[in-house]
């Protein structure tokens, strides 16, 4: 069961609903998460009612359709439209996907579109990343080396080292796997998360990087690593079919070995 944060003493109610045009004969109903921190009011579910003939095949399109036609105050991220910039992650009938890359039709009767949840909400489907992506910050993403830059050639990588990295560089930040893990629920302040431990994994089997001791002893902490209960959500919702599961069993098997 996901978890949204809902303003301090503040409940859930139904709010507008808009009916689909006289003339639609293909109606979609999508319900949506609404809430402005400009006024008193209690979050809310306005109802919306989409005429299929006339909307784009994702459900980001359907997104689009309501603040372009039918209410413009709806508020949300989006930016790429091809699932590779995490923008637009929300939670879509009680499971976090990219709005981009899910059709309308993958969905039977009701759309129900809501924030990340357990994150701090903004505005309407927008969740605060500040400490999302201060925790990316915290785990060094990028390659530290110890040694001089070779004089004729770059950093290389043989293709086997290379291929290390696949399944790693593909995650697009969109906070779908971390927001789904009620290990992050419970301890979002110290635990790192999939999001970034996936992140570390990636930088400590990089060949190029020459500080994986220091960034192993960063980890080695009962809360940033070891906080994982192998839930799985954030494989099973990975919406780039990556697995961070497997990424944080390898680096708890790196810093086993270490010691062996």
């Amino acid at each position: 069961m996901v978890e949204f944060a809902l303003p301090k003493n503040s409940k859930l109610i139904t709010g507008i609903e808009f009916p689909a045009p006289d003339d639609a004969e293909r109606i979609k109903r999508i319900e949506v998460y609404r809430w402005d921190p400009d006024t008193e009011e209690n979050p809310r579910i306005d109802i919306y009612h989409i005429d299929l003939d006339h909307c784009g095949p994702m459900v980001l399109d359907s997104i689009l359709k309501i603040k372009n036609e039918i209410d413009s105050s709806l508020t949300f991220r989006r930016s790429c439209r091809e699932g590779v910039c995490g923008s637009c992650a929300m939670n879509v009938n009680g499971k976090n996907t990219l709005v981009c890359t899910k059709a309308i039709e993958d969905y039977k009767g009701t759309i129900k579109i809501f924030p990340l949840p357990h994150l701090d909400v903004v505005k309407d489907l927008v969740a605060d990343m500040t400490h999302f992506y201060a925790q990316y910050s915290s785990i060094k993403p990028w390659i530290e080396t110890q040694t001089p830059v070779p004089a004729d050639h770059e950093r290389l990588q043989s293709k086997e080292e290379r291929k290390k990295l696949d399944g790693l560089y593909e995650c697009v930040l969109c906070a779908c796997c971390s927001t789904s893990c009620p290990s992050y629920w419970w301890n979002s302040e110290r635990y790192l998360g999939p999001a970034s431990l996936l992140q570390a994994y990636r930088w400590l089997v990089d060949s190029r990087d020459e500080n994986t001791g220091e960034r192993l002893d960063e980890l080695e902490d009962p809360f940033k690593l070891y906080r994982c209960h192998t839930i799985m959500n954030c494989t099973d919702t990975c919406p780039k079919g990556l697995n961070p599961a497997k990424a944080i069993a390898e680096i708890k098997k790196m810093l086993v070995s270490r010691h062996l």
